[in-house]
């Protein structure tokens, strides 16, 4: 938490992404190592498929179906996902920088050892991600719902959660700086408690985490 005196956390460095004019996708099967440039994908099925090591700049995905679809060690740059869905998405060790995630429904995705960076995630609902030892810097999610978030051991850098409900999510081991939890709608940590140095929060969060913090050093409240 925000040492005394500290007056506040440092400002999230937002994506500014301007997309040229994209070409339609051929509507082809995604290939591992792909380079995709410039491109729309919109309505697609990409359930099952693999795109592992794949590259996206200057590209939109648009209600696309990712159940299953392997994205793992990929890389979207200064790109536009929005309104995708699926379970068990594999973005394990993906690379996101300069992208804008808006109202996903996803279910069970990976994302351990996934690098954000100017991220922003607007909107949706995300079931149990799994972000562990990934690394996070400047990204802002908002009006958002994680569903038991997996952060153990991730590094967090200027990260922001406005307006979003955290249900039991999980700050095991991970490291913090500038994190800012005030604006959060509700927030209910399972575990990691003790991780939240470099973190802020608000007074009336202090009081209903207060059970968890005397549940931690072993204080019996009766």
């Amino acid at each position: 938490m925000a040492g005394r005196g500290e007056k506040t956390v440092r400002a999230v460095r937002r994506p500014e992404v301007r997309l040229p004019q994209l070409a339609a996708y051929d509507g082809g099967e995604l290939e591992a190592e792909g380079d995709y440039d410039g491109l729309e994908f919109a309505d697609a099925d990409w359930a099952g498929q693999s795109a592992r090591g794949a590259r996206f700049m200057d590209c939109a995905v648009r209600r696309c179906a990712l159940d299953e679809t392997v994205l793992g060690r990929a890389r979207f740059i200064d790109s536009v996902l929005s309104g995708v869905r699926g379970v068990g998405t594999d973005l394990s060790q993906a690379s996101l920088r300069d992208v804008e995630v808006s109202d996903a429904r996803l279910g069970g995705t990976q994302l351990h050892g996934a690098v954000l960076e100017r991220v922003v995630v607007r909107g949706g609902k995300i079931d149990f991600p799994n972000l562990r030892q990934a690394k996070l810097r400047d990204v802002a999610f908002e009006g958002c719902v994680l569903v038991e978030a997996d952060f153990a051991g991730a590094v967090l850098e200027r990260v922001t959660f406005d307006d979003c409900t955290l249900t039991r999510v999980d700050f095991s081991e991970a490291r913090m700086t500038d994190v800012d939890l005030r604006g959060a709608a509700a927030l209910d940590i399972a575990r990691g408690i003790d991780r939240l140095s470099g973190a802020v929060i608000s007074p009336a969060q202090l009081l209903d985490l207060a059970p968890v913090f005397a549940a931690q050093i072993g204080v019996r409240v009766e």
